[in-house]
């Protein structure tokens, strides 16, 4: 199967200006080209999209995504550092859960002290039910 520049766009999720800069940088092979000599987007790159779209949501620099990419290139020889390059990822990404997990439980705290201000001022579980009801 193959998409047209805006339907890998649509089913990317990313912009057409997006995919065009991804090529100019080199973490997207040029896509093949239609009889018309229009970009023709395949599963096999619809699929890799999707993965740096994932680095990019975890936080991965552009610049470790163009190293992980040119050594995609590369096949199995450069697996060891491919796998390094996701592991240093996870733990960057784990450490940021942690943070955020933090931030939660003293969100958390705080609304369940309000919580119980709210029973000693209004004798209910919440002032807004007060109000609604």
């Amino acid at each position: 199967m193959s998409y047209s520049i805006a339907e890998a766009a649509r089913r990317s999720g990313l912009s057409i200006d997006t995919l065009r800069y991804y090529e100019r940088i080199k973490l997207l092979d040029p896509p093949a080209r239609d009889a018309a000599g229009r970009r023709a987007y395949s599963d096999d790159d619809l699929s890799w999209l999707g993965f740096l779209t994932k680095l990019r949501l975890t936080g991965m620099p552009i610049k470790s995504m163009r190293e992980y990419a040119s050594l995609r290139r590369h096949g199995v020889a450069s697996a060891g550092r491919r796998k390094a390059i996701l592991v240093e990822q996870r733990q960057s990404v784990a450490d940021r859960i942690a943070e955020l997990q933090g931030c939660l439980d003293i969100l958390d705290y705080k609304i369940s002290n309000y919580d119980q201000v709210e029973r000693k001022v209004f004798g209910t579980a919440s002032a807004m039910e007060e109000i609604s009801a």
